[in-house]
């Protein structure tokens, strides 16, 4: 059966869960990282090496190796339990690797971006780096910013012209230096830099998580924008785009913090947005649901991850960083005209469940 078959590091999320050796090693990974397979729910399609490039350094190939050895080892699958059936995904031959729809490949819009300068935030890496590669590709001056130096060392060598500031958005002195590398021009802000919550409910959640989670993603969006936008003022124009998530839609996406400052972004996205309409300032957000980012969600809750965990297990396929960055960078240009106060779901249609 399919449950006996070898598996290897093209095998599927699913065809390693439903593994009599094989599901058992994955689970006993989740729940080191304080997770359980609802998790992986989104990705249940993917191979396993295809997860292991989206995780950001946690699963080296060495690991890889080690679990398909693990789970091929005669001895573990001759003592492993008989079957309990699976679940209702119970295929006797399901392939290693399940087709997929094509992928999507992203398209550059020569000149889309020329003589404009770009601020973008979190360019280190996932989404924010996406954002400023596309920007950089599409002939714009990118003003990358992020609180890791390294990780804004390798960004920007990889993007002509960019002019790296790193810092963190939270600092006075940082936000200074932003500007002042912008050099007088922001006809682009795209606030991208985030922090996750540990996912815990309102009666546990600590002062340190709620306060480290609402400087980065509110404080640092706010003082930001508020000085960057004399700049878009002094043009006479701008385009500001700010990364919201699902959890400023809805109350089930993350924990008690994270969710809170979510909401805050949307309403900042449109209080701005409704102000400077006449300045030819426009102002959107973008809502992402699942995507393959460095940020890391953990539970340090047991109710969180239950209540939470209900609401994963209906998560659409994760999106790749480059996804998100074009709808950030069609918000960004001048092909969004008339759009302004709009909170745009890029999310594989998890907002419509």
């Amino acid at each position: 059966m399919a449950k006996d078959k070898a598996l290897s590091a093209k095998s599927s999320i699913g065809a390693w869960l439903k593994h009599p050796v094989g599901g058992p090693i994955l689970r006993d990974l989740l729940a080191q990282g304080g997770q359980n397979e609802s998790a992986l729910a989104p990705v249940k399609l993917f191979s396993l090496e295809r997860v292991a490039s989206m995780s950001g350094g946690r699963m080296p190939q060495e690991m890889i190796d080690d679990m398909v050895r693990r789970a091929n080892d005669p001895n573990a699958l001759a003592a492993a339990p008989a079957s309990d059936g699976g679940d209702d995904d119970d295929e006797d031959d399901e392939p290693a690797a399940p087709p997929m729809a094509a992928p999507w490949i992203e398209r550059i819009t020569p000149g889309r971006f020329d003589g404009k300068t770009v601020i973008v935030t979190g360019a280190g890496s996932g989404i924010g780096r996406a954002v400023a590669a596309r920007v950089a590709a599409e002939g714009g001056t990118v003003i990358a910013v992020d609180i890791s130096q390294e990780r804004l060392d390798a960004a920007v060598a990889e993007m002509p012209g960019a002019v790296a500031v790193a810092g963190d958005i939270t600092s006075e002195d940082a936000i200074a230096r932003i500007v002042a590398a912008a050099d007088g021009r922001a006809d682009g802000l795209a606030n991208v830099a985030g922090i996750m919550d540990d996912m815990t409910p309102l009666h546990e959640v600590s002062d340190a998580v709620w306060a480290r989670v609402m400087a980065v993603n509110v404080e640092g969006t706010f003082r930001l924008t508020r000085a960057v936008l004399p700049l878009m003022l002094e043009g006479g124009a701008g385009s500001i785009v700010n990364v919201a998530s699902e959890a400023g839609l809805r109350g089930s996406a993350a924990g008690l913090a994270y969710t809170t400052s979510k909401h805050a972004v949307v309403g900042l996205t449109k209080s701005t947005s409704f102000m400077y309409a006449g300045k030819n300032i426009r102002v959107n957000a973008v809502a992402p649901g699942p995507v393959a980012t460095g940020i890391e969600a953990s539970f340090a809750s047991e109710l969180g991850q239950e209540r939470v965990g209900l609401a994963m297990a209906i998560l659409p396929p994760i999106a790749e960083s480059a996804q998100l960055a074009a709808s950030i960078t069609w918000l960004l240009s001048d092909d969004a005209t008339n759009i302004t106060g709009v909170i745009l779901p890029s999310d594989g249609g998890w907002s419509a469940i």
